[in-house]
C-alpha cells in the first residue's frame, strides 16, 4: 500500500512538472511570436490606440470618482484607475481574473500574452482559480507576494498596513526627479530613484525584505512609466497621485499586439541593471567592518 500511494504521489510531481514546463515554453513561443508580429504589422496611429466601441477611445474616458469609504483598492496605480473610472467595478470587488485580463488589455495595450500571464501569476499567489474565482483588488497586497517594500509610490508595509493609498512625498519625489526633456523621466532616473529607496527602506524598516523577484517587481512596475506612459511627467502626475486617466490619453505602446513581456523584460533589466546605490551601499558599509576590524588590515581600496 505504501509503494502505490509513494508511487502516485512521485508521478503526480513529475507530471505537474512537465505540465509546468510545456506550459512555460507555450507561453513564452506565443509571446515570441507575438513580439514578431509587432515588428512586421503596422503601428496603431498614436490617438487612435484604444479600439472603437472601449473605455477611452479617441482620449474619452468615463467619468472619474474618486473611491469612497468600504471601497478595495491596492498598492498598483494602474489597476486602481480603472476601478476610479468604472471600468473595473467601482467597489474594486469581485473582479474576475479573466474580467482582470481583458480590462488591462483593452485600456493599457499589453499583448494578450502580458495579460494572460499577470492575472495568472495573481491567482496563484492567491491560490485561487484563474478560471471560476474573483478578488478584492486589496486581496492582491499580501506582502512579499506582488506588494513589495522599497516601492516609488507607496510607503512600506511595516509603516502603512493599507497599501491602497498613494504616498504623496514618493510620488512628489519621483515627479521632481525627472531629467529628460521637459522634466520627463528617464531609464537612469528610475535606477536611481529605487536604489534610493532601497538603501532608504533597509535603514529605516526594520522588517525590511526584498528577494531577487521583489526587486524585479519594483523595476518592473518603475518601467510601466516609461513603456505605457512614455515617461511623460503631465501625464503620470494625475495617474500617480490621484490614480486617474487625463482626458485625451493614450497608451505610449502603438504596437497592434501590444506590449509583450519579451520587450517590457529589455527596459525592465536595464532599470534594475543600473541601480547603483544599493551596491554602493554595501560598499561603504563592508569598508566601515573592514576598519572596525583594526588598522593592521589594509583593504581601504575597496
Amino acid at each position: 500500500m505504501f509503494i502505490v500511494v509513494a508511487t502516485s504521489r512521485i508521478l503526480s510531481v513529475i507530471f505537474s512538472k512537465i505540465a509546468k514546463l510545456f506550459g512555460a515554453v507555450f507561453f513564452f513561443s506565443w509571446d515570441a511570436t507575438l513580439a514578431l508580429l509587432n515588428l512586421i504589422i503596422p503601428n496603431y496611429k498614436p490617438h487612435a490606440v484604444v479600439a472603437a466601441g472601449s473605455p477611452g477611445h479617441g482620449g474619452l474616458w468615463p467619468e472619474y470618482v474618486p473611491p469612497k469609504e468600504g471601497d478595495s483598492r491596492c498598492s498598483c496605480p494602474a489597476l486602481n484607475a480603472l476601478a476610479n473610472h468604472g471600468i473595473l467595478p467601482h467597489d474594486g470587488k469581485n473582479i474576475t481574473f479573466r474580467q482582470l485580463e481583458a480590462k488591462v488589455r483593452e485600456v493599457y495595450n499589453f499583448a494578450p500574452s502580458f495579460c494572460w500571464f499577470v492575472p495568472n501569476n495573481i491567482a496563484g499567489i492567491l491560490d485561487r482559480d484563474y478560471k471560476t474565482d474573483s478578488f478584492d483588488l486589496s486581496d492582491i497586497d499580501v506582502h512579499n507576494g506582488i506588494e513589495h517594500d522599497a516601492s516609488l509610490t507607496r510607503e512600506d508595509a511595516f509603516f502603512s498596513k493599507s497599501q491602497g493609498k498613494p504616498s504623496i512625498p514618493r510620488i512628489q519625489k519621483l515627479l521632481q526627479s525627472g531629467t529628460g526633456p521637459n522634466g520627463d523621466l528617464t531609464t537612469s532616473d528610475l535606477s536611481q530613484l529605487l536604489g534610493q529607496a532601497r538603501v532608504e527602506s533597509k535603514r529605516m524598516n526594520p522588517q525590511y525584505s526584498q528577494a531577487p523577484n521583489h526587486k524585479l517587481f519594483g523595476s518592473s512596475n518603475a518601467s510601466t512609466l516609461l513603456t505605457i506612459f512614455g515617461g511623460k511627467i503631465d501625464d503620470i502626475r494625475p495617474f500617480l497621485l490621484e490614480e486617474r486617466i487625463p482626458t485625451g490619453w493614450q497608451p505610449r505602446i502603438l504596437n497592434r499586439f501590444g506590449l509583450t513581456v519579451l520587450k517590457f523584460n529589455q527596459t525592465v533589466f536595464k532599470v534594475e541593471l543600473g541601480i547603483k546605490e544599493e551596491l554602493s551601499s554595501e560598499k561603504k558599509k563592508l569598508k566601515r567592518a573592514l576598519a572596525n576590524q583594526g588598522s593592521g588590515i589594509g583593504y581601504n581600496s575597496i
